[in-house]
Formats: structure tokens, sequence, C-alpha cells
């Protein structure tokens, strides 16, 4: 499998330059069955970055841009009387696909952003009293402006809990920028993008990380990290036990992309960041003290050492 994990990072890199950190982080929340989440500014290529996904995996791409008068049924779906019949029909909403775009997540009402919450958490969704099973794969990228941003609001952080992993594309480098210029000159990349894997090889490899071997004492590692988030005096709410369950989820699907069939616990400090920062909720004695997520956590790391595994 790792020659196909190489051919979809290849795929991607020809559409996204210069963030193969960020194109193998999403690779791997994919394999870990977790929802990502990007915030950034507009036009650092998000929107490229799922497209790239989408095809390069074979994936029925739908996208919704999230403005304030999209309402839960765009999303789920709703019935509709079919004369005919005499009967109530299902009529499929847009995350019906293997990868659903949420573009701008945070310019949409609470209602609406509550919709994806069964979604994401059960794979499915229920109209009217009838539960729809979503076609597998499946994954959820949204994006969303800094707050502070024209026309944001915060999502609630039942919603966040739901995302796997949270990341920024940045700006590229400056030769990043200048190969960003030229190979977009004639031909847009996105359409020499070749599918290399199949929707059924996708499920293949997430059924292998499931396999991947977990040492006793990487468990202890991830329990002792999630349990100083929660008695740290500046922050108020530290990872839930969802959140503990996708930093050991996504270490597999990391030790998996990289060729291994075991976590080390690199594999843990190397993602506790983008998995933890959305998660925390901190005190406002932290702004008081110039103390972010990041900071913190990097803290709670060098507290914490990894363990050393035989």
């Amino acid at each position: 499998m790792n020659d196909k994990i190489e051919l979809i990072k290849k795929e991607i890199g020809k559409a996204i330059v210069g963030k193969d950190a960020i194109v193998e982080k999403v690779l791997t929340a994919m394999l870990a069955d977790g929802h990502v989440l990007l915030e950034d500014i507009p036009g650092v290529g998000k929107t490229t970055l799922a497209l790239a996904f989408s095809k390069a995996m074979g994936m029925k791409f739908n996208r919704v841009q999230f403005t304030p008068d999209v309402v839960p049924s765009d999303i789920t779906g709703f019935s509709m009387y079919n004369k005919e019949t005499q009967k109530f029909e299902y009529v499929a909403g847009a995350v019906m696909c293997n990868f659903f775009l949420a573009d701008e997540i945070n310019r949409t009402s609470s209602k609406t952003q509550s919709a994806l919450l069964e979604v994401m958490q059960e794979g499915r969704v229920t109209v009217d009293g009838e539960t729809h099973q979503l076609p597998q794969p499946f994954i959820v990228m949204a994006t969303q402006n800094p707050l502070g941003t024209a026309g944001t609001q915060p999502l609630p952080e039942a919603q966040l809990d739901r995302f796997m992993i949270k990341l920024s594309m940045g700006y590229p480098d400056f030769q990043a920028q200048i190969d960003i210029l030229k190979d977009r000159e004639i031909v847009d990349p996105l359409t020499t993008i070749n599918e290399v894997v199949t929707g059924e090889e996708v499920m293949e490899m997430k059924d292998k990380v499931k396999s991947v071997y977990v040492d006793d004492k990487i468990y202890t590692y991830i329990t002792t990290l999630v349990e100083a988030t929660r008695n740290y005096p500046l922050i108020r709410l530290g990872v839930s036990p969802r959140g503990a369950l996708a930093l050991r989820n996504m270490a597999k699907a990391k030790a998996f992309v990289e060729g291994r069939d075991y976590v080390v616990p690199e594999d843990i400090s190397e993602l506790f960041d983008d998995i933890c920062r959305h998660r925390l909720i901190l005190h406002p004695k932290a702004a008081l003290s110039n103390s972010g997520a990041d900071e913190i956590l990097n803290e709670i790391l060098e507290v914490n050492k990894a363990p050393k595994i035989d």
C-alpha cells in the first residue's frame, strides 16, 4: 500500500505546491476516519486542496458555500411528496457524497452548523425519522475564516470536537510562489490530476490502519498528555475522551503512511498540537499572561517526556 500512498501525494503535489506536510496530515486524517478543519485567510488553496484529494482518490465531491441563508435541509436533504406514489420520498442533500467541502463554515447559522453533527459522528443523516447512510469512504473538510473577520461566528465546542485535526496552510514560501505563478500560466494543475486509488482501496487502507500496533506505554503517554490539559491552570476545558481517541487514531494512521505497523512516541508528540489546539478552552487569565494554546501545549510536551520503547 505504500506505493499507493506515494502516488496520492504525487498527484496532490501537482496542484498544491510547497505544502507537503499539510498534504500528508490531511491524508493521515482521512485514513484515520477523521474530518479536517482548515482555518486560514482566503486564497491560499484550501478549496484546491479538497478538489485535488477528491480527484486523486476517486471520490464524489460536493461543496457548499456556507452563507447566512444556507439552511440545514441544504446539507442533510429533505422529504418531498410524490403525487404518483402518494408517498414522501427522500431528496438527498449535499452530504450524500464521499468528500464534502463545507466552505467558510463559520459564516452560517449555528443551526446549520449543527446539521453536520450527526453526519460527522455517525456517517448518516436522519430526516423526518428516517435514517440514511452516507456512502463510504466519507470525509468532511471544513474551512473557516479567522475569527473577527467580517460575518464570522465561532463554531460551538461540540462541533469543533468532531474535527480530528485543525490545520492552517499559510502563505507559500518565496520559491513556491514562483512555481505557482509559472505552472498556472497556461493549464490549471487540477485538470492534470489522475485518479490513482479507488474508494475500495481507500477503505482497505483504513482497515489496515486499525491493525497498527500500539504499545501500552503509548496509551499511558496519550493519557498523561490529555490529563495534563485537564489540570493545567490556564485551561478551562481540556481535551475530551474523543480527542484522546483522535490522537491515537491519527498516530496509527501516521505510522501506516510512513510505512510502519507500529506507533512510536514521536507520532504522538508531533500530532499533539494539531489535534488538541482547537479542543481547548482557555481561562481568561491566559490572555493576560500572553499564553496561547500552542504555547501551552508545547509546555505540556516539555514537562511530560515521551517514553522509551524497546
